[in-house]
């Protein structure tokens, strides 16, 4: 396999091999959670045909990095961040390998799936800011924005295959999805075992509640990071519509596992083509203005999904969502990694994760308590609309992030 990143002649041969090794490891993870993701939400909504329990789904993903945050930043700055994300990998195969063996044993609930998913929140509190912090010690400083456009690709192609891959054999056996999501899992932890990095752990460096704090401290001094962090929690916060695919499958488009699958491909289609434009012709001016059009364009492909009742249609405008979306992720994650030190970057990334959690997993709360109060076209509806609002309140709350011409900065 090749990629743009390792022909370029700053990369040596090790630099090359570990981020592929690290490219390999985002697939195969992502893969899994796909796959495992369209599978719970699939099997919770014919449990309980509810919008709500959907929504739950999210939140006990979301509580455990809300309350974790701050220890994972710590956890990441001091120990080896491939030994973190490796651990986390592994717990994850684990709830992955409950989830098939408790519905081929039939003992299955909404109740135990709402706890396992609990622990793959907490798996997953760790493993995200770390695999973010790690990505700096794998390639040059002047290489990570390009490489932040690969590795969002590395995502999107898992985020392509997963959920396409895990509704049709959904279709097939439940219990398949989850014990290949489980191989995965174990797959991604041994291609992390193999990489090597720049950076060694610090360990001997003392916890103090500034320490604890810095990477929140940082981040409100740098409003250009705080800007963009804060513009892309509340825009998929309130646009961000995947918790209700499986009703929009069922019920407003008619089709089954197969289009749910296809439904949570199609912004991963969009995101994947943006990606790989991205990794070839990195964003070199007006990356500000560049970061509140995509999200703008994001809001109004929210929209449009929410009005469809056309199949062909709803893949059309999430794969625009999708693809002005990861817009905005590749320019948040290269300020972010660009402009942080690295004896601070777990910490910065942790928050930087309970931002994009937040967005993701609370937002899937959100989705699914609002179509439980209004319905679920006018909960779409509301979430585009209100994306669209937060733009316009954005730009003139960070005015440095509007005037942010480039994603060059400081290595630290």
């Amino acid at each position: 396999m090749n990629v743009p990143l390792s022909t370029d002649p700053a990369m040596s041969r090790q630099h090359q091999r570990s981020f592929m090794l690290f490219w390999c490891a985002r697939v195969s993870t992502m893969l899994a959670f796909q796959m495992q993701g369209v599978a719970v939400g699939w099997q919770i909504y014919a449990l309980t045909n509810s919008a709500w329990n959907l929504g739950l789904v999210g939140l006990a993903q979301f509580l455990p990095m809300f309350v974790l945050t701050l220890a994972v930043g710590q956890a990441a700055d001091r120990y080896d961040r491939r030994n973190i994300a490796r651990c986390c990998q592994v717990v994850e195969a684990a709830a992955a390998g409950i989830l098939a063996w408790g519905t081929v044993s039939g003992w299955q609930s909404s109740h135990s799936i709402l706890l396992i998913m609990f622990i793959v929140g907490t798996a997953r509190a760790f493993e995200g800011p770390t695999m973010h912090a790690l990505l700096p010690g794998l390639v040059p400083p002047a290489l990570i924005p390009r490489a932040a456009a690969l590795s969002a690709s590395a995502m999107q192609t898992a985020s392509i295959l997963g959920p396409a891959l895990g509704g049709f054999l959904y279709a097939l056996n439940a219990t398949t999805v989850y014990a290949l999501a489980c191989a995965l899992f174990l797959t991604a932890s041994l291609f992390l075992a193999a990489l090597t990095t720049t950076r060694s752990a610090t360990g001997g460096e003392h916890v103090t509640l500034t320490s604890v704090f810095a990477g929140i401290a940082f981040i409100r001094s740098r409003p250009e990071i705080l800007g963009a962090i804060s513009l892309d929690l509340f825009a998929v916060l309130l646009g961000g519509a995947t918790a209700l695919l499986p009703i929009y499958a069922r019920d407003i488009l008619l089709t089954g596992s197969w289009g749910l699958g296809l439904l949570r491909s199609a912004p991963a289609v969009g995101a994947l083509a943006m990606s790989v434009f991205l990794a070839r012709h990195p964003l070199s001016r007006r990356v500000g203005r560049t970061m509140f059009a995509a999200v703008t364009v994001f809001g109004m492909a929210t929209i449009l999904f929410g009005i469809s009742t056309s199949f062909p249609l709803s893949l059309l405008s999430l794969t625009i969502l999708g693809a002005s979306d990861v817009i905005s992720v590749v320019i948040r994650h290269s300020l972010v990694q660009i402009e942080t030190p690295d004896a601070m970057r777990g910490r910065v990334s942790a928050v930087n994760s309970l931002f994009i959690g937040t967005s993701n997993q609370l937002g899937e709360f959100e989705s699914g308590a609002t179509a439980a109060l209004f319905g679920t076209v006018p909960a779409v509806l509301i979430g585009g609309i209100g994306t669209i609002m937060v733009v316009v309140i954005a730009m003139r709350l960070f005015p440095q992030l509007a005037a942010k011409d480039s994603l060059s900065g400081p290595e630290g």
